[in-house]
């Protein structure tokens, strides 16, 4: 069994792979639970990165339950040629969802799009070359930014049922912020077709699910796309 582990500033997401078969998910995995987990799984092979730092603390704790313990950072070998200027800046998670699009749609250009704390953008041209993409306020920081840059507008949660026309302060706010955020992803997919027509856009991220049904443009909604391609990089280097 593989173990792929994506390490936060307060928890973890881990999946089980047999080999590519993902069998099951743990999420919210806080930092002390996770090394009894791995005892509990007992895996064959781990791929772990962390945006918490200490990754030699991790990668000893880990190595106790198997040999192959390996750390997704610029210097690992990636199953795409990667075209960034500054590899050694860009976050492993988007490494994952770029890897994750290969995966699934092996030959295939795909755009990947991250709802979660920003926004991601990632192009793979032809399932090999990752030529980079874009990075904007996430949804969450939409609603933050609104509060801490006014006097008196209000910190929101998003409404997945928020109004094109908002008919109050709160009911604008959600209405710029959701129907924003959505236009801006319709332009960006909208901009790349224009380059490459039969393009996949795959979404995912914490709050994708806000945009599934309001966006207008095929998509495929995949929660795991990162845990499938630490996965599907673990395999290329194994």
């Amino acid at each position: 069994m593989n173990l792929v582990i994506d390490i936060g500033n307060s928890s973890a997401k881990t999946g089980c792979f047999a080999p590519n078969a993902l069998r099951g998910t743990y999420r919210r995995v806080s930092h002390d639970e996770l090394l009894p987990l791995v005892q509990a799984l007992k895996p064959e092979r781990i791929l772990f990165s962390s945006v918490a730092g200490e990754t030699e603390k991790w990668r000893a704790g880990l190595a106790v339950w198997t040999d192959t313990v390996l750390l997704l950072d610029h210097r690992l070998p990636l199953p795409f040629q990667n075209h960034y200027q500054t590899p050694e800046t860009l976050g492993t998670d988007r490494l994952a969802a770029v890897a994750g699009a290969q995966a699934l749609y092996p030959g295939r250009t795909c755009l990947t799009i991250d709802a979660g704390t920003c926004l991601k953008y990632e192009w793979l041209e032809n399932g090999r070359h990752y030529r980079g993409g874009g990075i904007s306020p996430g949804l969450r920081m939409r609603f933050q930014a609104m509060h801490a840059f006014t006097s008196r507008l209000p910190l929101l949660e998003p409404d997945a049922d928020a109004p094109l026309t908002g008919t109050s302060t709160h009911g604008a706010m959600q209405s710029g912020a959701l129907n924003g955020m959505a236009a801006e992803m319709e332009g960006i997919v909208a901009r790349y077709r224009a380059q490459q027509p039969d393009a996949v856009v795959i979404l995912t991220g914490g709050d994708a699910h806000f945009f599934e049904r309001r966006l207008k443009t095929p998509i495929f909604a995949i929660s795991d796309l990162v845990l499938v391609g630490l996965n599907h990089i673990l395999q290329f280097n194994s």
